[in-house]
């Protein structure tokens, strides 16, 4: 097996999981709709150390595309340091937030696509940027082939060393007593583009802290989801009652126990 058929395979397979497991419900139109307030451009600085580093490689007379904006985390600050900036983002309610963030902050270089990026119809950007996105790209080459086709300068693909999900794998076969199949990440990325021919620059960068729950009650909510499990089904009321066993608190915060920082790497190449 070729290393982009092992990734389409991990991530359909991962899916096939997921849908088998989401009996009691259609997937969701928007699946970034009950979170996507979470992830406004951040005021209080966890996004600073990439930002630093995103920030060398502009210059002012720069465009910038953000394949897979967001609600603007990485864009708008980026914003400040280039001349044109285009956000591909699918999600209407992420793109709701991105809109509301533009207006409010008063940023007049940014324009908006509501597109998938294999449907967004773009131009050229000297930088094509590309964060925590490819993990659930189902066909990868035509993917990465885009965003080389889109790039006058540099991409810039940022991705974890393992799935952003892993500090649930062990809750997930708790639940429902088996392995949660994993979804493909740097270690399979750096194949793909060895397979595509491309020698990138990798660059580590510091260790991140999995996102952590305010309480026990967005806990219950948000893992009920992750886990897809009926709300107000038994499995809901066991895994609530397990909770203070199963969570810990950190910088304060609630976290998995025993769940490892996540390593991300940026991944870069002249197209």
């Amino acid at each position: 097996m070729s290393a982009v058929q092992r990734w389409n395979s991990m991530v359909e397979a991962e899916h096939v999981q997921s849908e088998r497991m989401r009996r009691h419900e259609p997937p969701p139109a928007d699946h970034w709709q009950p979170h996507a307030h979470r992830f406004k451009p951040d005021r209080w600085g966890a996004d600073a150390p990439l930002l630093e580093r995103l920030e060398r490689e502009l210059q002012p007379n720069y465009t910038l595309m953000d394949v897979g904006a967001g609600a603007g985390r990485l864009c708008l600050p980026l914003s400040f340091h280039c001349r044109q900036v285009v956000a591909v983002e699918p999600s209407p309610s992420m793109v709701q937030i991105l809109d509301e963030q533009v207006t409010e902050l008063s940023i007049y270089n940014v324009s908006i696509v509501q597109a998938t990026w294999e449907d967004a119809l773009v131009d050229s950007a000297d930088i094509v940027l590309c964060c925590h996105v490819l993990y659930v790209v189902k066909e990868i080459e035509g993917f990465v082939r885009k965003l080389a086709a889109h790039a006058r300068e540099t991409v810039m693909v940022v991705l974890f060393d393992s799935s952003p999900q892993a500090s649930i794998y062990p809750i997930w076969k708790r639940v429902h007593g088996v392995d949660r199949l994993s979804l493909p990440a740097l270690p399979e990325f750096l194949e793909v583009l060895s397979e595509l021919g491309v020698d990138p620059a990798v660059e580590m960068l510091p260790p991140q802290q999995a996102r952590g729950f305010d309480g026990q009650e967005q806990a219950l909510e948000e893992l009920t989801r992750r886990l897809y499990l009926a709300p107000g089904s038994p499995e809901v009321a066991d895994l609530g009652a397990a909770l203070p066993d199963l969570l810990e608190e950190v910088d304060g915060a609630l976290t998995i126990k025993g769940s490892q920082p996540h390593r991300p790497a940026l991944v870069s190449w002249r197209p």
